[in-house]
């Protein structure tokens, strides 16, 4: 199992739209505060459809408390300025993707505080800012789950 981890998202469909993504790949998520909505607006409960009961969610206050929840885990930055391509990581269970709000990204503080070699990006046309939120969540997140050979899912 992997983790994903929203810091301070900001659009509620695209977090309901990463809730029924990990019901479907089996990864835990956390929501980092604040967040930009609240978890009973309509739009978040219509993209993830009836998929809330199938997901492990845990809610942090801040940065630090995620931090502490997560001390024996390896925590990957994805961002746009990521120093290495995601595919070229072995991923091993337990891995956490550290995303940024759909504004702003990661804080560069939390990406500097991470080692070189997880600090990940996904690649994309010069010419391009960034990818949709949950589109960077499926394409990291089934790429780790792939190299675990798929396992729990049929």
């Amino acid at each position: 199992m992997f983790h994903i981890a929203l810091h301070e998202p900001c659009i509620a469909p695209n977090t309901g739209n990463i809730i029924r993504l990990s019901a479907n790949n089996g990864c835990h998520l956390h929501l980092i505060e604040p967040l930009g909505f609240g978890l009973e607006e309509k739009q978040l409960r219509r993209a993830g459809l009836d998929y809330h009961d199938l997901t492990n969610v845990s809610r942090y206050q801040n940065y630090e408390d995620f931090l502490k929840a997560m001390t024996n885990h390896r925590i990957f930055a994805c961002s746009t300025k990521g120093t290495q391509h995601y595919h070229q990581v072995d991923y091993l269970a337990g891995d956490v993707f550290l995303f940024g709000s759909e504004t702003s990204g990661l804080p560069e503080t939390i990406i500097e505080s991470l080692p070189h070699e997880q600090r990940i990006r996904i690649p994309m046309q010069a010419s391009n800012r960034s990818l949709n939120l949950s589109n960077s969540v499926a394409i990291i997140s089934y790429e780790a789950w792939r190299q675990q050979g798929f396992s729990g899912g049929q």
